[in-house]
């Protein structure tokens, strides 16, 4: 069977992101998009709600547990997660906390130079090696060579690389896919991932100015309402 996955978004528990875990289900589900990792800003609540509305519900959906982790020198996203991943850590201890829960590591966007948390180059050099893959298309991407980069990068180091829209707002969501055979463990999509297949493309630029809206919104005081977080295992730290 056929996934099409998508490996870098976010919930409304990030401050920046409009999609609440309804709207992200019912969403993904018309879309046709059947794996999706949810990576709040250092925030790891909103993965397990959207994981147990997805269970509850039936919905054709494989979640992924995940984070974008902002690093002392840009972010690095964490899947497969079972508990939140501390902020402002050195990326090579980012990525070492990671692994140690049994993770992925994941450097998104590198090289937009229109972020201003993109992964440092200095920070790419030493952890390249350690990472588990390279984001290689991301939809909030302005141009495409930043993308080429990326997926060069992930060649350079015989890394795969991921797809992920980075929505912020609902109709990002679907928008682009990565399809993949199915897979259980990380180490099994780590495997597929070598023989994926983009679909869909870029988002329109004006989908930054939904993420500044949400952040006014917030400082507004006009703020989500949430849904109780799941309760986790006893490792977990939330």
């Amino acid at each position: 069977m056929k996934l099409r996955a998508d490996f870098h978004s976010h919930s409304h528990f990030s401050k920046d992101s409009l999609i609440n875990p309804r709207t992200y289900i019912d969403t993904c589900v018309r879309k046709g998009v059947t794996c999706i990792a949810v990576t709040d800003h250092n925030a790891i609540d909103g993965a397990f709600v959207i994981e147990k509305l997805a269970r509850d519900s039936s919905a054709p959906i494989k979640v992924i547990v995940g984070e974008e982790v902002k690093t002392s020198e840009g972010e690095i996203i964490g899947l497969f997660l079972k508990e939140l991943v501390p902020r402002d850590l050195s990326p090579e201890d980012t990525v070492t906390a990671i692994h140690e829960q049994g993770g992925l590591a994941v450097i998104p966007h590198p090289y937009d130079v229109f972020r201003r948390s993109v992964l440092t180059d200095e920070a790419i050099e030493r952890v390249k090696h350690s990472v588990d893959a390279i984001e290689g298309f991301n939809c909030r991407n302005i141009l495409s060579k930043h993308d080429q980069k990326a997926r060069d990068l992930a060649a350079s180091v015989d890394k795969p690389f991921t797809l992920g829209t980075d929505s912020h707002s609902p109709m990002e969501l679907g928008g682009g896919t990565l399809e993949i055979d199915d897979f259980e463990t990380p180490e099994d999509l780590l495997r597929v991932l070598r023989d994926g297949r983009i679909l869909g493309g870029r988002s329109t630029p004006v989908v930054h100015w939904l993420s500044t809206y949400a952040k006014v919104r917030w400082k507004l005081g006009l703020r989500p309402r949430y849904m109780p977080v799941p309760e986790q295992p006893s490792h977990a730290h939330l």
